[in-house]
């Protein structure tokens, strides 16, 4: 069945360029479009999408509340959320994710990484891009704790080689990448994502990354 997809963008020609490119595959199908964030919660409770391809800068609602309201703490719908960000103004994008966001992609990547984006999204994975991730908490390392903060109880919960795992996590490796630094195979690697994931009550890859940074297992900056 095709991967039912929710434009939201108050930019009505940034909608029709997203469309005319997601309606190209044969996977993928756009049940609906929003000009804002509380269309967005219309549209999604009337057509059930699979993942909402969401601006964060819009009028009434921005993307981060709306995000907050499909996909946040409690909320157990099927809608996955991917943020679309310009990068160097989107100083929410930490929000977002921290809001339930499943990943984040820029708005001038290429046609092939959007459709990409939104197949990972939907597949439960997060849309996790490295370097851009990396960037985004240093960049906004304010945000966040110094690390001088006691660390949560829940990380105790955690086996030794988990932590590591969630480490190398937080600092935008791949399962290939992880699997190659800690000498053990992908499954391995997906075996103990699953279980930080698990552990520690967390959605995906992403909310994993910014828990490593609020806990203080990982500092903005560091190697």
């Amino acid at each position: 069945m095709a991967i039912r997809v929710l434009l939201v963008d108050d930019q009505p020609l940034l909608r029709t360029g997203f469309r005319m490119i997601l309606e190209a595959e044969q996977d993928l199908a756009v049940v609906g479009e929003a000009g804002d964030g509380l269309q967005a919660l219309d549209q999604v409770r009337a057509l059930q999408p699979d993942v909402v391809l969401m601006d964060i800068r819009m009028p009434r609602m921005d993307g981060v509340e709306a995000t907050r309201q499909i996909s946040g703490p409690g909320r157990d719908g099927p809608a996955k959320v991917l943020v679309l960000t310009t990068f160097d103004l989107d100083e929410y994008v930490v929000e977002a994710l921290r809001a339930g966001a499943s990943g984040f992609l820029l708005k001038d990547a290429p046609a092939d990484e959007l459709v990409q984006a939104i197949r990972v999204v939907a597949a439960g994975e997060a849309m996790l891009a490295p370097s851009i991730t990396r960037r985004l908490l240093d960049k906004y390392a304010g945000h966040l704790p110094s690390g001088d903060e006691p660390v949560p109880d829940t990380l105790h919960t955690l086996t030794d080689r988990e932590v590591e795992v969630l480490k190398l996590v937080a600092r935008g490796l791949s399962n290939a990448e992880i699997a190659a630094d800690l000498f053990v195979s992908e499954t391995t690697v997906k075996t103990h994502v699953g279980h930080v994931l698990t552990k520690l009550g967390l959605r995906d890859r992403v909310q994993a990354a910014v828990y490593a940074y609020e806990s203080g297992l990982v500092r903005p900056g560091a190697q």
